[in-house]
């Protein structure tokens, strides 16, 4: 009987994460494989908890709705704020990802959704994952378990 990934696996495999229109995000299957520490964020919880009981040398594919990967999208996490209240010397593009710190000190990262609409010098920034709101396809290989 073949071992089977636990939440705290040192693993290595191949994987391949699409969004729900098949569009490869990132993919492991035309290089070297990867080798990962569940449960030490180098995977997305969601994505991880798909590998629990998979055996070495099984191949899956994981269809998730939004709901089951990164939720989905919140509209009140997609803020306007000024050009003035940017971090540094930033001189954002669109789609770039900026950081921000909070209150706390905690860092949050959003990406940048539109520019300068209408001259307000502003930037519409959505603090979403950037994968919220959509179907996820994970396929994986589980290579071995060290």
């Amino acid at each position: 009987m073949n071992e089977t990934v636990k939440h705290d696996s040192l693993i290595t495999l191949h994987y391949r994460v699409a969004n729900g229109d098949d569009v490869e995000l990132v993919t492991t299957f035309n290089s070297t494989p990867a080798t990962l520490q569940l449960g030490s964020g180098e995977l997305a919880p969601p994505l991880e908890m798909c590998l629990i009981g998979v055996a070495v040398g099984e191949h899956h594919v994981f269809l998730l709705e939004p709901s089951q990967a990164f939720g989905a999208h919140n509209p009140q996490l997609v803020q306007r704020i000024g050009l003035n209240d940017l971090p540094g010397d930033a001189n954002p593009e669109l789609h770039d990802m900026i950081e921000f710190s909070s209150p706390q000190g905690d860092k949050i990262t959003g990406m940048v959704r539109e520019l300068d609409i209408n001259g307000t010098e502003s930037l519409l920034v959505d603090f979403n994952h950037p994968l919220a709101g959509k179907s996820i396809r994970f396929e994986v290989e589980i290579i071995g378990i060290l």
